[in-house]
């Protein structure tokens, strides 16, 4: 069966289980074979489509019939690039069979080429500088043993993106295999319409690839070519595959680019299109009812990589729902505040200060380079020889990046003159940074020996000599370009070097640039990744205010890939996730998107909790505790009680009292997908509307942490200590509301419901006749000391001016188009700057500079 099974498994890919074993079977008979062999092949391939189906990340994509087993061993394109990653990149076994079993679920959820034609449109969500290129590319070459024979590359809308993705599939598709794939873009040359005949370009056995910038008159080049009739001619029969890499960006909501890429779709008669994107806020936002890039037909989450720096590393996060506590809540001891009033230094507050800028190195800057130094020699005493990279991200105003070059240069010398030359001042500076750096993060694997100070003290110089100043931008003709050789560099930049584009060995990053939106934010944060060998030296100089953006974007990304999973498992398709996702709370707060920006949201489904508390404002505390107050005892005046050891109910209250409640109750500034004035206006729709929500029950947790009267009756307080993140009028308790509260007012046993995922705690509220219309409103009265249940380092007592009082609100149903609410979408700060529109960049006619 072995030696038949490669010939039934491609027959089966391109046609169908049933075709392929009529084929076989008409095949054996003829040879004079046992017909039984045809069936066991069948077998074995509907066990390896099983296989790809569950062993892969999640993925939305219900209805869509199963057909890829995998690469086969007939495969031509894609064993060449396993065994570079194997040979080349020494890639250990675990890392390769994680890397081809996620782009083996990718390639399963397109469409089966068999079909006359077909149009699919899908989305891969990845994370920031994880490995997204890697899969694409490994999706690309097992999609071109599927008999795909057009791959287009969207990448970027700067040259040093596009120029570094190209490198990569030269490298790692083309020198691999150099007779199978025909590459039509190379490093220095954009799209250019080939010489002599489309059709000789455009054949079964080769596999032509061209790697195109997300510009108006390259995608308009490249169009016109596939419009002319020889072209049409071939794309008649050969599949097309769109990759489109940072496909938030440009491709959404823009005059011109967006429509070059639609028309670029309809050019062939079997057509996949694939975005990939670790930000896909403006994707899902797409009217699914268009003929636009909505991801009709599957969006993938990409398994986050063993060893990854992701936001909530650095920063921390918010919980999410579906979790009852997460693993860096504080983040890590990584950045550093860059104080305000030290910004007009740093950047123009003008644009009428941006001529003739000179800025300033402050203290704070001065440090962070001092520190990259001392990294990269630490890395050097560590025996790591690899580039190592300083990121400044100041201002988008080239004239204000330029402005940095001299002074940085000016100081790279006074340094290395007071080290070579043991000047006290500069030593005693060195060695500051030093004792504050060298211990703030543990190292995983061994702790740094702070006696070394000396030992890297005398590699700082040839550091420090080897240090080279870039700024990178697209009028730059000396641009951040990684050789062969190991490479130390100070980058000052904007745009370019915002997305996308990998820094090597990147260790120190000062951001202080402002952003319109929060993906691009996100993606400004290139930072994130991997740093094998020095995850304890990484360091980033921010403001504040960017500080606490970056920890609320990286919860909202992560309820985001949360609902990606959770909505995969009850088995929805992309459309069906559309109203859902476009209508979170928490998403209100995501910036200006273009056309893309969210409309509505919807509570519908949601449990929420207060997390945040002015626990030294006791006039703040007081007002709650009054509101509380009355809630309760409104509630036992027209309710039924129910009372257990560890809460007390109280059901069929009102919808009003409710209201009433959320009159009252403050909820802390930096909960904004908890706004009284919203929930009031979702329960008052719902009421008015028929949509239930007309009575609900509330729930008073209780335990042994003292007793405070509320509405009539002494309760019994709970205990919440508050992180210890050093921010002064704030407690961040961090977890109030476990997971199985969530139907506290079921008959489910809590030792069940602790064992159930949210999806399904969802669906038992949702299917209980009586509460699948009822609200659930939890109070938790905090004692006020709540001093830490252990003696976690990052947790210490509450000690709030008075009773806490926190909530949890659960709320029945589904996100549908009769729960969606009109919200007003809040954006992130900005300063006075103003900045030009990064859409304008990208409907630029002309290309940049040296880009022949």
């Amino acid at each position: 069966m072995s030696e038949f099974y490669p010939m039934f498994a491609s027959w089966a890919k391109s046609f169908g289980v049933e075709q392929a074993t009529n084929r076989a079977r008409s095949l054996v008979r003829l040879s004079g074979g046992e017909v039984a062999v045809v069936e066991e092949m069948a077998l074995r391939y509907q066990a390896d489509v099983a296989k790809i189906e569950s062993g892969g990340p999640a993925i939305i994509a219900a209805g869509k019939p199963a057909w890829y087993s995998g690469p086969s061993d007939g495969s031509i394109y894609w064993p060449p690039v396993g065994d570079f990653f194997v040979n080349e990149e020494n890639w250990p076994a675990k890392r390769m069979a994680d890397l081809n079993r996620a782009s083996n679920i990718v390639v399963a959820h397109t469409p089966r080429t068999d079909s006359a034609t077909f149009n699919s449109r899908g989305l891969v969500v990845g994370y920031v500088q994880s490995g997204k290129t890697t899969n694409f590319i490994s999706v690309i070459a097992k999609m071109a043993d599927e008999n795909y024979r057009l791959i287009i590359v969207l990448s970027g809308v700067h040259n040093g993106l596009r120029k570094q993705t190209q490198q990569r599939l030269s490298r790692q598709l083309s020198e691999t295999l150099p007779e199978k794939w025909k590459l039509l873009t190379d490093e220095t040359r954009d799209f250019h319409a080939p010489p002599g005949n489309p059709l000789a370009t455009l054949t079964p056995d080769q596999t032509a690839v061209a790697v195109v910038k997300k510009n108006a008159a390259v995608l308009t080049r490249l169009v016109k070519w596939l419009e002319l009739q020889p072209s049409q001619q071939a794309l008649r029969a050969l599949p097309v595959l769109i990759i489109d890499d940072e496909a938030d960006q440009a491709s959404v909501a823009t005059k011109s680019i967006n429509p070059l890429i639609r028309r670029l779709l309809k050019l062939a008669k079997k057509c996949t299109y694939i975005g990939y994107t670790a930000t896909p806020f403006a994707n899902v936002f797409i009217d699914p009812a268009s003929e636009d890039l909505y991801p009709k037909d599957f969006i993938l989450n990409l398994p986050r990589p063993e060893g990854y720096f992701g936001p909530e590393k650095i920063f921390g996060r918010d919980i999410v729902e579906g979790e009852d506590d997460e693993p860096d809540a504080a983040g890590r001891d990584m950045i550093r505040v860059v104080p305000p009033e030290t910004l007009n230094l740093l950047r123009p507050s003008s644009v009428a200060e941006v001529s003739g800028f000179a800025p300033s190195l402050t203290s704070e800057l001065k440090d962070a380079i001092i520190w990259f130094w001392l990294a990269t020699a630490i890395r050097r005493h560590r025996g790591d020889v690899g580039h190592s990279t300083m990121l400044m991200h100041v201002s988008e105003r080239i004239t204000v990046q330029e402005a940095y070059r001299q002074p940085l240069l000016e100081y790279r010398d006074q340094i290395l003159t007071g080290v070579k030359g043991q000047d006290a001042d500069i030593l005693q500076q060195i060695r500051r940074v030093w004792d504050r750096e060298a211990v703030a993060v543990p190292r995983p694997d061994a702790p740094l020996d702070v006696a070394l100070f000396e030992q890297i003290l005398h590699g700082l110089p040839p550091v420090i000599e080897s240090v080279h100043v870039i700024v990178d931008n697209y009028r730059s003709k000396d641009r951040l370009n990684y050789g062969d050789e190991p490479q130390i560099a100070i980058a000052v930049g904007g745009n370019t070097l915002s997305r996308g584009l990998t820094l090597e060995g990147l260790v120190v990053s000062f951001f202080v640039r402002t952003a319109r939106a929060y993906d691009t934010l996100l993606q400004m944060g290139r930072w994130f990744g991997y740093r094998p060998g020095y995850e304890d030296l990484p360091r980033i100089w921010m403001t504040e205010e960017l500080r606490l953006n970056f920890r609320h974007l990286a919860s909202v990304e992560a309820e985001m890939r949360a609902d990606i999973e959770g909505y995969q498992r009850v088995g929805l398709t992309p459309m069906d996730l559309a109203v859902k996702i476009r209508t979170h709370p928490a998403l209100q707060i995501t910036a200006k998107m273009g056309a893309a920006q969210p409309q509505f949201i919807s509570f519908a489904g949601r449990r929420l909790q207060t997390r945040f508390f002015k626990s030294e404002d006791p006039e703040w505390l007081g007002a709650n505790r009054v509101a509380a107050d009355k809630l309760i005892r409104s509630a036992l005046k027209y309710g039924q009680e129910d009372v257990e050891a560890s809460r007390r109910l109280v059901r069929d209250v009102p919808a009003r009292i409710i209201l009433d409640f959320f009159e009252s109750y403050s909820v802390h500034e930096d909960s904004p997908d908890l706004d009284p004035a919203l929930i009031r206006k979702y329960i008052e729709t719902q009421t008015s509307s028929g949509g239930g929500l007309d009575y609900w029950t509330i729930a008073i947790m209780e335990s042994d942490a003292g007793q405070v009267p509320l509405g009539g009756i002494n309760v019994r307080g709970v205990t919440r200590s508050k992180l210890d993140d050093g921010r002064p009028g704030r407690a961040d308790i961090k977890t109030l509301m476990s997971r199985r509260d969530r139907v506290l007012d079921l008959d489910v046993r809590a030792t069940e419901a602790g064992t159930l995922t949210e999806p399904e705690l969802m669906a038992l509220r949702n299917s209980d006749a009586l509460h699948k219309s009822r609200g659930l409103l939890v109070v938790y009265p905090i004692e006020p000391m709540s001093p830490p249940m252990d003696q976690s380092r990052d947790r210490v007592p509450l000690d709030a001016q008075d009773w806490v009082v926190g909530i949890g609100i659960v709320f029945p149903g589904e996100a549908s188009a009769g729960t969606r609410l009109s919200a007003t979408h809040l954006a992130v700060p900005l300063d006075d700057v103003a900045l030009l529109d990064e859409a304008e960049a990208y409907e630029t006619d002309t290309e940049e500079p040296f880009d022949a």
